[in-house]
């Protein structure tokens, strides 16, 4: 059964509060309520809401300080601040110090509604992407291989200590024994775990065919073209690019592989504009 989602209300206004509370309330959270910043701050760490709502000017502190003390404690929970009228630049302002949004007075209650929905799905969604991303990452992290034997405790030692290299990496073995494992725990246990990890099989791709997975391309750059395609390198950026059977890639995507590496950028199969590129690479072999 999911439970109503919380709002922290930071006003020194009676009537705004009483007025914020309803609207909140019927929009479906629960609500707690604080007269001051100090109060707020207090009031956050004791409940530890989903949102927060807090005016700009309090009789101790302003909204800004509570936000920055907001943010040291939980930075993940969107906190929405409430400014005087005509006082857009306060809002921007607020907006630049990591709130998440503002409202001017006087108080549109279904601007509000709106705002605290959109917020709170948008947190919701945030923290659901990273409760999956540490789940992978505990999936596939070096610690998750389970080692029994010297050979594989001494590729376990090698992953850490080339986790978070930039280096190039070729990782041999037979067919079945782990290598896309071994890649993806290189990444999980690197700087790029936040990136994407893609994976291409280079075997399992005719030529014309691999170098446009590779790089990508324009429509109509060959027959059944019919949309533009982004290549592995431009999905991969920021994160790790993996290459199992790299042997079995023709030479001629292999020299494009290289240019792509030494240059950091590709070119797609029938296009002229060249995309930057952030990759770390990654590529197995049985051979």
């Amino acid at each position: 059964m999911q439970t109503s989602p919380t709002l922290l209300i930071i006003e020194d206004d009676p009537d705004n509060a009483r007025s914020v509370d309803e609207a909140a309330q019927d929009a479906g959270f629960i609500t707690h309520c604080a007269a001051t910043g100090l109060a707020g701050v207090e009031a956050f760490e004791q409940q530890m809401p989903d949102l927060v709502l807090s005016d700009l000017v309090l009789p101790d502190i302003d909204g800004l300080q509570v936000l920055a003390r907001l943010r040291k404690l939980d930075a993940a929970v969107p906190v929405i601040i409430m400014t005087a009228y005509g006082s857009v630049e306060s809002g921007v302002r607020a907006m630049r110090e990591g709130a998440y949004d503002y409202v001017t007075k006087p108080l549109d209650l279904d601007d509000i509604q709106s705002k605290l929905r959109r917020a709170y799905e948008a947190s919701r969604l945030r923290r659901q992407v990273n409760k999956l991303s540490q789940t992978v990452r505990e999936k596939y992290a070096s610690t998750a291989i389970i080692a029994e034997s010297a050979a594989m405790q001494t590729v376990i030692k090698q992953i850490e200590a080339l986790a978070d290299t930039m280096a190039t990496i070729l990782i041999r073995g037979e067919s079945g024994t782990g290598k896309e494992l071994v890649a993806r725990a290189l990444h999980v246990d690197s700087k790029r775990a936040d990136g994407p990890f893609v994976a291409v099989n280079c075997g399992a791709f005719a030529e014309n065919l691999l170098e446009s997975e590779l790089f990508g391309h324009e429509k109509g750059a060959f027959t059944g073209a019919t949309g533009t395609h982004k290549g592995a390198f431009e999905r991969a950026d920021g994160g790790t690019l993996f290459l199992d059977e790299i042997g079995d890639a023709p030479a001629s995507v292999q020299v494009k592989l290289l240019r792509a590496l030494e240059e950091k950028e590709v070119r797609r199969v029938g296009g002229r504009e060249v995309f930057k590129v952030n990759v770390r690479l990654v590529s197995a072999t049985n051979k």
